[in-house]
């Protein structure tokens, strides 16, 4: 069978340091070397190389996705053993990251980030970490896309991961975002930016949405059962806001489910039908669901339509908040549009954020809540309960003091 997935495996020393103190610089100059050798000859087909003093890469070609997590299972058996070093046994603690896509592709250096990206969060997770780069659906038969994607739907073929957001002065989790993902059989994972195209075209975009709130309902109760009452949002299509029999069956499955439910819609996608798309929205804050604005300032911003929509929540548009510390007029956008929100009685999310800076900047803004990769990347469900049983963001959000703005925005650039 001929070769259809890549994989980019990156493999950390994760007791380096300590191995270093007790053999030496010297004997640990050449247990990477060690590594290597075990490695090449339990994975001929693999190109294996050193990367660094505590760090391996190996790149191999399969027929099938399932081969990856049956290589990073053995390759954490086999460095389970124990190495000669300098006439002493000693035992390495592996982190593995892997990045997988399907082939042919052309972004080599995208396949090396995700890797690296997947490493670095095995060493946070303690676990091998797999990152799929997302096939473009530009490149795929996009009615064969469709109907495949019908099938997902209709058999489970899909699943959700959450992407916490922490309340900035209150220090807590206050509600989680839900974020659709697809792996299609043969293709890998299929970006959403991708495939939701697809389904709005193709009409499956409502059964996909009504699939999702059964799952994240479904989610929400077992977060509950653990001791996590919180609300999660759905990203809801401006297709949807207008459809009236979406608008009856997603209200009847919060409502006699009793789960606590947030819509997330884009303030552009008012526009198609702005008086559907208003009664529709106010039909949801009427039956409990919470409405946010997403992605605010990427598209083009209506005052008009801003203050008629029944919202409690907004959300700055990430492109904002990657260049808070690096542009000299998003900080002034970025409180201005806080100023906004608040004076219409909206707290204010800022999404994308991956910095301490970032962080601090927008807690002397007065920002509300913050969502991105500093808190958490999105994750399963069970990686979820684990990280909001053990307070994962209280170390993070304590970063933020209050500092003078201006002084802020200053460190941040300099």
């Amino acid at each position: 069978m001929d070769p259809h997935w890549q994989f980019l495996i990156l493999l950390a020393v994760g007791n380096f340091t300590i191995l270093r103190r007790r053999f030496g610089r010297v004997h640990c100059a050449t247990l990477i070397e060690l590594i290597v050798a075990r490695l090449a000859e339990a994975f001929p087909e693999a190109m294996v190389r050193p990367t660094g003093a505590a760090e391996v890469e190996m790149m191999m070609f399969a027929p099938t996705r399932a081969v990856l997590e049956d290589r990073l299972a053995a390759m954490n058996a086999l460095l389970s053993q124990p190495f000669e070093l300098g006439g002493e046994r000693c035992r390495v603690e592996p982190v593995l990251g892997a990045a997988a896509a399907t082939v042919p592709h052309d972004d080599d250096i995208r396949l090396l980030e995700d890797a690296e990206q997947a490493l670095a969060d095995g060493h946070i997770e303690g676990r091998p970490v797999v990152r799929e780069m997302a096939a473009r659906a530009d490149r795929l038969d996009r009615i064969a896309l469709a109907r495949d994607l019908s099938q997902a739907v209709e058999h489970d073929g899909l699943y959700v991961e959450y992407q916490p957001k922490v309340h900035v002065r209150q220090q807590r989790i206050a509600s989680i975002e839900a974020l659709l993902r697809w792996r299609h059989p043969v293709y890998g994972m299929i970006s959403p930016m991708e495939f939701i195209p697809v389904a709005e075209e193709s009409r499956v975009i409502a059964p996909l949405t009504l699939w999702t709130l059964r799952r994240v309902i479904a989610d929400q109760q077992s977060l509950i059962r653990a001791g996590h009452d919180l609300r999660v949002y759905v990203n809801i299509s401006g297709m949807l806001l207008s459809d009236q029999n979406f608008v009856r069956e997603a209200c009847a499955l919060v409502t006699d489910s009793g789960a606590r439910i947030g819509f997330e819609i884009t303030e552009t996608s008012v526009i198609r039908d702005p008086d559907s798309a208003i009664a529709n929205l106010q039909t949801f804050v009427d039956m409990g669901i919470t409405v946010a604005i997403d992605d605010y300032g990427a598209g083009l911003s209506s005052l008009s339509y801003l203050k008629q929509l029944p919202a409690c929540e907004l959300k700055i548009d990430k492109l904002f908040i990657t260049q808070l510390t690096s542009s000299n007029r998003d900080p002034l956008i970025v409180r201005s549009t806080i100023d906004l929100a608040h004076a219409l009685e909206m707290e204010v999310v800022a999404e994308g954020v991956e910095t301490p800076a970032a962080l601090a900047l927008l807690s002397v803004m007065g920002c509300d809540m913050i969502q991105g990769y500093l808190i958490s990347r999105p994750i399963g469900l069970e990686a979820l309960t684990r990280f909001l049983t053990e307070q994962g963001h209280q170390a993070t959000v304590a970063m933020a003091r209050p500092t003078p703005f201006a002084r802020l925005v200053a460190n941040a650039r300099g």
